[in-house]
């Protein structure tokens, strides 16, 4: 299975420079950061419903708060918790269940991480769509910042058509088939160009 070591991170730049003039200055203004991975399933599953339809900000904001209450965040110490010490960091009612939901599923399926590694995308993505809270988006965000498959592209992510616009003078929000255009363009490094498009907007890196 592929996933984004430092080498492979440096082969999608040099291919996706060689694509695209426009990635190509956006790639050399940021040259020596790439994904890295927390390595810890559930927390980046967590911090993905934190940052489901808020802005980077607001969500960073939120997560700061909960993991300075938390301290670990396990499915352990989420499940010993009351809610509402959870509610007072900005969560919504919605969004505390979706957490819990998460909890749950770690709690009983210990080793499912190893399952996830070795399973491609779209296995993937039907086990953790199954798990109440997470949908397409939250999944894709599981699979570029926890497992870093290299050619996963959010289409429905607002931040990525935000930069597409800006970068490439085109409509926003783009439309389902012009998106598409850019995912074929950016294959098969398409993380890669999400990330460096994510990485403009904000100053600090996006990290689930």
């Amino acid at each position: 299975m592929i996933i984004l070591t430092k080498k492979n991170w440096a082969l999608a730049i040099n291919n996706l420079k060689k694509k695209d003039k426009i990635l190509k200055k956006i790639i050399n203004k940021y040259k020596s950061e790439r994904i890295t991975s927390k390595k810890n399933a559930f927390y980046t599953l967590t911090k993905s419903i934190t940052g489901q339809q808020i802005s980077v900000k607001a969500a960073n904001s939120i997560w700061n708060k909960f993991e300075r209450k938390i301290k670990k965040i396990n499915p352990s110490s989420i499940l010993k918790i009351k809610k509402i010490e959870i509610k007072k960091c900005g969560f919504s009612e919605q969004k505390i269940k979706y957490i819990f939901n998460v909890a749950n599923f770690f709690k009983k399926n210990k080793n499912i991480e190893k399952k996830w590694k070795k399973m491609d995308e779209e296995k993937v993505l039907l086990d953790l769509i199954k798990i109440k809270g997470i949908g397409s988006w939250t999944a894709e965000m599981f699979l570029i910042f926890y497992l870093l498959r290299p050619n996963i592209f959010p289409i429905k992510d607002l931040g990525l058509h935000k930069a597409i616009s800006i970068n490439y003078k085109t409509k926003y929000p783009l439309k389902e088939l012009e998106i598409k255009k850019f995912k074929r363009k950016w294959n098969p490094w398409a993380t890669v160009a999400t990330w460096y498009l994510w990485r403009i907007l904000d100053t600090e890196p996006v990290k689930y």
